[in-house]
């Protein structure tokens, strides 16, 4: 089947690209979400299961973050929702004769899509050497061989991973396991993501989440968008968004690309369906050059002081609010000192945008009381992610705009718990964890080194400091950076140990010894002891939700994920605490207990607050004004990093490349090969282009082309046979899909400060397929594996 991009057929002479006028959301939706569903079977399960998303009483989405209304709509799920969720329901299994049947090594040419289109697993599986196969393996089995060989390493090399979707229970179980160990390596999916942003809030405000609760929305007189693609990431925002628009509030985004979720949304449960209308989202849209979003609130910043200084010598109304300033802020002569005194040439230069626009902006921003300012990976994934959180503070501070109603900072999270397990303690910085609380209650001695991140363990695997690694959920060797060459040194780690819940490379990629582990659904039923259990999650908002599964578990061979934490820890190390694993196990309202002794102040009383509609809101200082920081104010930022971020592009073949996802994924699943928000289908292995850059480069739409990432340290990383897609991007900027194009980012190319991989600005070189640099001295097996779409897969194509 002809693979099709953007409304034509690739291998025309002559293509040209259109822009898409969809709207986010409308009938598209429903018959992408009905699809999936029937394609897993699960249509009827799901369906039932859509009246208890995101409900009080029922259970929380187990795909983004975002906050669940006190009064839900009758069906409170998305697109993307409703497909993890269908996607977790679903009628598929592996048997164990497809193993038996199947080389481990035979796997590696499966794409990822594949793979977890399998189905569910259902039995705990170790890998066998002599025949390359996944056996059957007993659970008691499995966790004393694991824990035999948990004893027999150094603490120091042993990486406990978690992808951010674990319930707060399981997340504080597991913290404490590994710390009974002997070790602080707790990298995660907020390390992959939004660790600028717990590194630079607290530096600005004083606590490490955001200050905005759902209800601000409806107070809000304008909002602001950074980096966020909420139409394909965060869907039920756009129910938020709708309705703000609705009342004229101005939505200001800055995006590289335009996305239609941030253009136009066409709601799938309003009566919009029937009349074919749809509600315009931004008010006003600014295509920032990769990278440009500093420059652009810079410039906002210098405008704001220019129309406050211009008013006082008018003797008008300030712009600024100097009160708040005054009294709650420190810094702000030296910020205003230096934003005077940049170049609006610069500006522009760095930014993308003209000092025009930015003034109209500043303008729109200087008329509103009460402004919230949300932003996403476009800004933490950078070089300079901290610096970018850090001056959307100040731009915030210079209005007064955090401690009241309809104003403050929304970091946009990605997996649905990703936050509350942090808040736990599931943090590789000592400083961010009660340890002599543990002492206390639990009686072992907590290591006090500071543990890997994510960026630091892929240093260490490479390195070979890795022994053993254990993952709980996510597929860490697909969504770590420099991925061509993880994946070899993946290979030798003494063990890797995965609870999971389907198929993905992470498992086919192992270590000399491998364990599948698979575990209960957070919509799966979860009977122990004393009954059914709940568990608990944290939202983007700091609100904690509790959630019920109810369907019937995929295998009575399933064991829960806090049952698998306590069944590791008892085979690792027995005695060498007072905990009480399997009565926690038992009664989780009894792991709640513990996480109210050790966090007081944040989960007072959790058993009764997280059945809360709405969910409870922890405390957020900042919300009231009170800065928990060393001064004890909100603190502006002297930009620093600004003047040494990439330069230029120097040479005609090199580009700024974005990594993003299409509408057809969650992270690294990926439900299918239909990104019709773009207009992409077929295929994910495509390179976004401005048609100016096709043009300079020789090329044509559906060429294809090699993409060559930074090679300074004699790594050889590349993309190959990349089909060039005409879109509505920066010129000198490019854009990729995540995971596909990981090997193209180092794994020293993060942020400074936090270490979060910067996959939203990525230095790269394009060239036509074949024709490589220095081609003679390029080892053909040093380029990474390019997974395939499978004959089968293919042929499902429209």
């Amino acid at each position: 089947m002809t693979v099709r991009i953007r409304g034509y057929r690739l291998g025309k002479d002559r293509i040209r690209g259109r822009p898409n006028r969809r709207a986010a959301g409308s009938w598209a939706a429903l018959r992408e979400l009905a699809g999936t569903l029937l394609r897993e079977k699960s249509f009827l399960r799901s369906a039932y299961a859509f009246f208890r998303q995101n409900k009080p009483g029922g259970f929380a989405c187990v795909a983004c973050a975002w906050t669940k209304p006190e009064k839900p709509q009758t069906i409170e799920i998305c697109e993307s929702g409703g497909k993890a969720t269908g996607w977790e329901l679903t009628r598929k299994r592996v048997p164990l004769e497809f193993f038996a049947t199947h080389r481990v090594s035979g796997l590696e040419t499966w794409s990822d899509h594949e793979l977890e289109n399998l189905g569910r697993l259902t039995h705990p599986l170790k890998w066998d050497a002599a025949t390359d196969r996944y056996l059957p393996v007993a659970w008691d089995e499995a966790f004393s061989m694991i824990g035999r060989e948990l004893r027999s390493c150094d603490p120091k090399s042993i990486v406990f991973y978690m992808c951010g979707h674990a319930a707060l229970e399981t997340a504080y179980m597991y913290q404490l396991f590994g710390r009974i160990v002997g070790s602080n390596n707790f990298p995660n999916s907020s390390n992959m993501c939004h660790e600028s942003t717990s590194v630079a809030l607290p530096q600005a405000i004083g606590v490490p989440v955001g200050t905005v609760i759902l209800e601000d929305f409806d107070k809000a007189e304008c909002i602001f968008f950074f980096g966020q693609n909420t139409g394909t990431n965060s869907p039920r925002f756009l129910n938020t968004l709708q309705h703000a628009s609705r009342r004229g509030v101005p939505i200001i985004t800055f995006n590289p690309i335009r996305e239609p979720g941030l253009e136009r949304f066409r709601n799938p449960q309003s009566p919009q369906m029937a009349t074919g209308t749809s509600t315009p989202i931004s008010s006003q849209y600014y295509q920032v050059r990769a990278g440009g979003d500093a420059g652009a609130i810079l410039g906002i910043c210098k405008a704001l002081l220019t129309m406050d200084e211009a008013a006082g010598n008018r003797g008008q109304a300030p712009v600024l609010d100097h009160g708040f300033i005054r009294a709650q802020t420190s810094g702000f002569e030296e910020f205003a000192r230096v934003a005077r005194e940049l170049d609006w040439q610069e500006i522009e230069r760095r930014s993308g945008l003209t000092r025009t626009d930015l003034a109209v902006v500043a303008d729109v921003y200087a008329r509103s009381n009460a402004t919230i300012f949300c932003y996403g990976m476009g800004l933490t994934q950078h070089p300079a992610g901290v610096e970018n959180v850090r001056l959307l503070c100040n731009l915030m501070f210079l209005r007064g705009n955090i401690g009241k109603p309809g104003a403050g900072i929304c970091p946009v999270r990605g997996h649905s718990n990703i936050q509350g397990q942090r808040t736990v303690g599931l943090a590789e910085k000592p400083e961010l964890v009660p340890l002599d609380t543990y002492a206390r209650l639990y009686g072992f001695d907590p290591p006090r080194d500071r543990g890997m991140n994510t960026v630091e363990t892929c240093e260490a695997i490479l390195h070979g400091r890795v022994h053993a690694f254990i993952g709980f959920g996510g597929n860490f060797v697909r969504a770590a950076p420099d991925s061509a060459a993880i994946e070899p040194a993946w290979r030798d780690i003494g063990l890797t140990v995965q609870v999971a819940t389907k198929l993905n490379r992470s498992h086919i990629v192992h270590g000399k010894q491998a364990y599948l582990l698979p575990c209960l659904g957070r919509i799966e039923r979860d009977e122990q002891a004393t009954g059914p259990q709940a568990v608990s999650i944290e939202d983007a908002t700091g609100c904690v939700h509790a959630s019920v599964g109810h369907a019937e578990p995929t295998s009575r061979d399933l064991l829960s994920e806090p049952k698998i934490v306590a069944e590791l820890a008892k085979a690792t190390v027995p005695g060498k605490s007072s905990l009480d694993w399997d009565g926690w196990v038992a009664d989780y309202s009894r792991i709640r207990e513990a996480i109210a002794r050790t966090h007081p102040e944040i989960f007072h009383d959790l058993n009764k607050h997280m059945w809360t509609p709405g969910g409870h809101h922890r405390p957020l200082p900042a919300r009231v004004r009170d800065w928990r920081t060393p001064n004890r104010k909100a603190n502006f930022h002297v930009p620093t990093d600004f003047f040494e971020q990439h330069e230029e592009v120097l040479f005609d073949d090199g580009f700024d490349l974005i990594t993003l996802r299409s509408n057809d994924q969650f992270n690294t699943t990926i439900y299918g090969f239909k990104d019709r928000y773009r207009e992409i289908f077929g295929t994910r292995h495509v390179l976004l282009m401005n048609p100016n850059d096709i043009d300079r480069l020789g090329l044509r739409a559906a060429d294809s082309v090699d993409a060559f990432g930074d090679d300074s340290d004699g790594a050889h990383r590349v993309v190959t046979g990349l089909q060039v897609v005409p879109y509505n991007i920066p010129e000198r900027c490019c854009a990729g899909y995540y995971p596909e194009c990981n090997a193209l980012i180092p794994w020293w190319h993060h942020a400074k400060d936090s270490k979060t991989p910067a996959a939203k600005l990525v230095r790269i070189r394009v060239r036509r397929a074949g024709d490589r640099p220095n081609a003679a001295a390029v080892p053909e097996t040093s380029s990474p594996p390019v997974v395939p779409m499978r004959a089968e897969e293919r042929g499902k194509v429209d």
